[in-house]
């Protein structure tokens, strides 16, 4: 017997408003009210927001014109749902920062989008909530057309906010809600973490404070009309509130722009964001106040819902409040990572052979860590023990690299990308021609690439021979081959094929990006904190060790302290990585091209030099794959953040990408060696061989 299946037909709005307002149905003491405006809106709400172009209303306007009856009960329901809804904490509060805590913000938003808060009844939020509760809710309704929403305003005789001021009318809270928002305003703005960020107003009356006082001004003006209850933009009162609000404007884009002298704290960050953000908001609620011509007030009305849907949507949205929040740190960071990657960017022959002899020295110290640390996996201990005594040899040693002038190959990339894009940023700026903006970025591309590539030869070079060195020595001395047993991992552990050398290399890209993120952060937060000033004025320091001893300690640290921290965290994550692997039942591991050479070299000693060629070929070639995908990692994922912290559209990568491709094809040897000195310039008298 065959079965049919029919699809079933998807309910219109006619269908909902015949089932519910016909004079011959009653629902009122069969079903809640609310659930009728829920089906209504799900019938007009489109399925696939994609390919919906416009949603078009006309069936419904003119069913309305016809049933008469119909009409009437649906808007007197309509009237009798949203009577005397309180709408000001929509307007005040949502989709508006409420704390300064950033972590607390994530999770109250995040815990919000799984289990939303409920309000109470006479709100209208305890509506919103219940009808128009998708993030798409905004955008579809915004494909109706204005003139059909203004024809359903008219059929259904909602009259404009502008009827009344008394108590629980649409505009006595509209106007509560900018008073309140002008008030928190105005006192976060003159909190001292605030005020430090603009010394420029110090002496000054705050702009907040005389915004609020004319806004104040203006309600009291429309609250005692009797019949016009609104001013209009040619008002000198509205004027002059909107030079009050600009100049609100320029104190917030003051105290973001005296970040990079100053620094920034997350806390501070948040609370400017927050008064800019309020700032936006009552920049779009301030013109619902004017009412030039008679149609003005149906559009403000029908403007003001749409904007109460909106707000009450997104105020939970968690990826645009991370986006906002983060975005000027991650600037502040790169700035820092890119004024410390210029020193990694060789320009002149000398300094391509002092970057080589640097890493020369980097590789050394990386050298007698293999041998360290191969030393430290013998001792008899924990899993955490282990994760510490690698931690502390790696930090120790990373430390060491940095404070004595040497160059570790792979922390480069963290750093140089930030310069990059500081050169692509300059270069837009300059040049609007975007071939000659890509050629100066290509060029400099190619600065990077061989100061990175001679840094991993210099490691790499030096590793082995050292690691060699160290353990035939401990073997001369003790009669003890300290590789002899580890020999086998120590080389399988290199190859791409036989190991998941690849993975791990990742892990290590990842732990050098986090790195260059730790270091700006400490630079931006001591910066903020003013610690350089704090240990040079010391009163204990300078009497005990004088001023110019204060002043120089003081100093060392505002150019080595950050660098220092990142390199400690650096290496707890490398010497911890296995050992958590271990403890989730992981395979996690890290892999570093430097370290890479040295296991090679210890490998090699304790094997008696028995490996065989394929071993021996599969070490030395996982080398480079570990080198480039450490590179590819951490330097992808610091200009991905360059790129966000300036504003620079993604967009980019694809004219960029096509750039350094023709530049390698006309030159290849500039990316390995100095070879001309083609210059390109670019803001700041830079010049770029």
């Amino acid at each position: 017997m065959a079965v049919s299946f029919t699809k079933k037909k998807k309910v219109t709005t006619i269908d909902v408003l015949t089932d519910y307002f016909d004079n011959n149905k009653r629902w009122e003491a069969t079903i809640d009210p609310l659930e009728i405006l829920v089906k209504i809106v799900a019938s007009i709400r489109p399925k696939n927001l994609k390919k919906t172009d416009e949603i078009d209303l006309t069936d419904l306007l003119l069913f309305l014109k016809k049933n008469k009856s119909i009409t009437n009960q649906f808007s007197s329901y309509l009237k009798g749902l949203l009577f005397e809804k309180k709408i000001s904490r929509i307007l005040s509060d949502a989709a508006i920062l409420q704390d300064v805590d950033f972590l607390f913000e994530v999770k109250k938003r995040i815990y919000a989008r799984i289990l939303p808060y409920q309000h109470e009844p006479d709100t209208l939020e305890f509506v919103l909530n219940q009808v128009f509760y998708l993030d798409s809710d905004p955008i579809w309704l915004l494909k109706i057309p204005i003139n059909q929403i203004e024809d359903l305003y008219e059929l259904v005789g909602f009259t404009s906010l502008y009827e009344s001021v008394e108590q629980n009318s649409v505009l006595s809270e509209l106007m509560m809600s900018m008073s309140l928002i002008a008030q928190r305003m105005s006192g976060r703005a003159l909190e001292s973490d605030v005020l430090k960020m603009v010394p420029e107003y110090f002496h000054f009356e705050s702009p907040f404070a005389a915004f609020e006082k004319e806004l104040l001004s203006i309600q009291d003006k429309i609250k005692t009309k009797d019949n016009n209850h609104f001013t209009t933009s040619e008002s000198l009162s509205y004027k002059q509130l909107f030079v009050l609000h600009k100049q609100c404007e320029e104190y917030v884009e003051k105290a973001f722009q005296n970040s990079s002298k100053f620094g920034i704290t997350l806390r501070v960050n948040q609370s400017l964001l927050r008064i800019r953000q309020q700032l936006y908001r009552l920049k779009i609620l301030i013109p619902l106040l004017v009412v030039d011509v008679e149609t003005d007030k149906k559009k403000n009305s029908i403007r003001l819902a749409y904007k109460l849907i909106k707000y009450n949507c997104t105020r939970n949205n968690v990826r645009t409040f991370i986006k906002e929040s983060t975005q000027l740190l991650s600037y502040e960071i790169t700035q820092h990572t890119a004024k410390t990657g210029e020193k990694y960017i060789t320009q002149s022959r000398s300094e391509y052979f002092k970057m080589f002899n640097t890493a020369l020295g980097g590789g050394l110290i990386v050298g007698i860590l293999c041998v360290i640390k191969v030393l430290l996996s013998k001792v008899e201990t924990s899993d955490f023990g282990h994760a510490f005594l690698y931690s502390m040899n790696y930090s120790f040693g990373f430390i060491a690299i940095y404070v004595l002038g040497f160059t570790l190959a792979t922390k480069q990339p963290a750093m140089t990308a930030s310069a990059l894009v500081k050169v692509l940023e300059d270069e837009i700026k300059e040049n609007g021609n975007s071939n000659q903006k890509h050629q100066g970025f290509a060029v400099f591309f190619a600065r990077v690439f061989r100061s990175q590539f001679i840094a991993f030869v210099g490691n790499v070079i030096m590793a082995f021979p050292i690691s060699l060195l160290g353990i035939w020595l401990i073997d001369l001395a003790f009669h003890y081959n300290i590789a002899e047993t580890k020999w086998n991992t120590l080389v399988t552990d290199l190859s791409p094929v036989h190991s998941m050398a690849i993975f791990h290399a990742a892990i290590a890209g990842c732990f050098l990006f986090l790195s260059g993120i730790i270091s700006g952060s400490v630079a931006n937060r001591d910066k903020h904190y003013q610690i350089y000033l704090r240990i040079k004025e010391h009163p204990f320091l300078k009497r005990s060790f004088g001023k110019e001893k204060a002043e120089k300690f003081a100093h060392w640290y505002e150019k080595k302290w950050a660098g220092i921290i990142s390199n400690f965290w650096f290496g707890i994550f490398m010497g911890s990585t296995a050992s958590i692997g271990v403890f989730f039942g992981l395979n996690l591991d890290i892999r570093h091209i430097t370290f890479a050479s040295g296991n090679l070299a210890l490998g090699l000693y304790g094997s008696n030099y028995t490996l065989d060629n394929w071993m021996l070929f599969w070490g030395i070639f996982g080398i480079g794959i570990i080198g480039l995908v450490n590179f590819m990692v951490s330097f992808g994922l610091s200009l991905g953040l360059a790129f966000r912290s300036r504003a620079i559209p993604l967009s980019e990568f694809k004219p960029i990408s096509a750039s350094i491709w023709r530049h390698f094809k006309s030159k290849p040897f500039s990316f390995f060696f100095p070879t001309g000195t083609i210059e390109v310039h670019h803001e700041g008298g830079d010049k770029i061989p």
